[in-house]
């Protein structure tokens, strides 16, 4: 082999696990991860959602901020739901905390923040850090107990990534289907009033006809 040919071949595999990490963050950002900034107004409720397919775990943290401590450390309320309204975490007067849960539905879960005093406070925010699906999930202990490292770790994610984007896309097919037939459903429906408004027209001109007709007929003007 030529000193060129085996400097290609070392750059080449020098460059294997770099694309493969970079493949992996592209879909670790794109399934799941995130963190997000909530500022709580002095009253009322601020909440965040995130639609979720069911048998899919989630883990996330929060922590409350604040640029006031004049009157102490704020506290939050915090109450996350399921799309049919089922508790499925409640925390009050909280500064910091974490909630995880495996979801058994579809759809919109959503968490809300709310502050547990009206005391003027100068900020008041909520960092939430959520985290869904593969992005739950313990690589570490994964690592530990499977023995594996560096690459081969890193195409497992890829792996997990790929079948949890696939699973994604069926979730939206099949979701898009469910809609189309909503639509047909609708069409075919709207369909059948404007038939039945056409012939409820009708029928009333020809009752209306009928009747001018008996009228000018007792009048004997026809």
């Amino acid at each position: 082999m030529s000193p060129g040919a085996a400097m290609r071949r070392r750059r080449a595999g020098a460059a294997a696990p770099a694309a493969v990490a970079v493949a992996v963050a592209a879909l670790w950002s794109a399934w799941g991860v995130g963190a997000v900034w909530l500022d709580l107004p002095a009253t009322g409720v601020k909440c965040v959602s995130e639609e979720i397919q069911p048998n899919v775990v989630v883990l996330a943290d929060y922590a409350v901020m604040s640029q006031d401590y004049s009157h102490g450390h704020p506290t939050v309320s915090v109450k996350v739901t399921s799309p049919y309204g089922n508790t499925l975490h409640h925390n009050e007067n909280a500064t910091i905390g974490q909630f995880a849960f495996t979801t058994t539905e579809a759809g919109n879960y959503l968490a809300c923040f709310w502050k547990d005093s009206t005391e003027k406070v100068t900020t008041t925010s909520v960092n939430l850090d959520w985290k869904i699906g593969i992005a739950a999930k313990d690589w570490d202990s994964v690592a530990r107990k499977e023995k594996i490292e560096g690459v081969e770790l890193e195409l497992r994610k890829l792996e997990t990534a790929v079948e949890a984007i696939h699973h994604n896309l069926l979730y939206l097919k099949t979701k898009e289907a469910e809609m189309r037939e909503v639509s047909e459903r609708t069409n075919a429906r709207v369909v059948w009033f404007s038939i039945l408004s056409l012939g409820v027209c009708i029928a009333v001109s020809v009752l209306q006809l009928w009747h001018l007709q008996r009228f000018f007929q007792k009048k004997k003007l026809i």
